[in-house]
């Protein structure tokens, strides 16, 4: 089933910007998750795509709808629902590089890691790096949980239909396994591609 609200970047654009890009040169496709559950959570999600995209070396392809989701792994009600968005991007950053990029915008969002599960901010997360696995306890790919969460899959699933999650298979079989229970369409709030 697609979904209405979701906007593809038509052909002519994408290549527009890729000619216009010429410093990427072999670029790589990745796919990050975004989640906000502190403040302006809308404001703070396009904040970090806008960041992304200002990234020397990374272009945003798409953004997926914003849906709304209940804290993971915390007792129900202890702190505000999230608004969650997947995005995917093309660039020439290796995986390492574009974790510091991650972490940096998460400290400019003045996100606390006090604790496991904590609420934040801004959460940027590499969900998958071209068909790279590795077990770097830096930096884990594809996501070692992404497999197993709606609020990453749905979204996914949104922007790209045929995506596979390395290691896992595709991103439409993980999603019929779990389900979208609690992953609720927010038609109402949209996320900007940049110009």
């Amino acid at each position: 089933m697609s979904d209405p609200t979701v906007q593809p970047v038509p052909t002519s654009v994408v290549e527009q910007v890729d000619a216009a890009d010429v410093t990427l040169s072999n670029p790589r496709r990745a796919v990050l998750s975004l989640g906000s559950n502190l403040g302006n959570r809308l404001d703070t999600l396009q904040g970090a795509v806008d960041a992304l995209e200002d990234t020397p070396g990374l272009r945003v392809t798409a953004v997926s709808p914003v849906y709304e989701t209940e804290p993971w792994g915390v007792e129900p009600g202890s702190q505000p629902t999230y608004f969650n968005a997947v995005i995917t991007v093309k660039t020439t950053l290796p995986p390492g590089s574009l974790l510091e990029r991650g972490q940096a915008i998460e400290e400019a969002y003045d996100r606390v890691r006090d604790e496991r599960w904590g609420p934040r901010t801004i959460d940027v997360d590499i969900v998958a790096y071209a068909d790279v696995v590795s077990d770097d306890p830096a930096l884990t790919l594809p996501h070692p949980r992404a497999h197993e969460r709606a609020f990453v899959l749905v979204p996914w699933h949104d922007i790209d239909p045929e995506a596979q999650l390395p290691g896992r298979g595709a991103v439409a079989g993980l999603l019929a396994a779990i389900g979208r229970e609690g992953v609720e369409p927010r038609p109402d709030l949209e996320l900007r591609l940049p110009e």
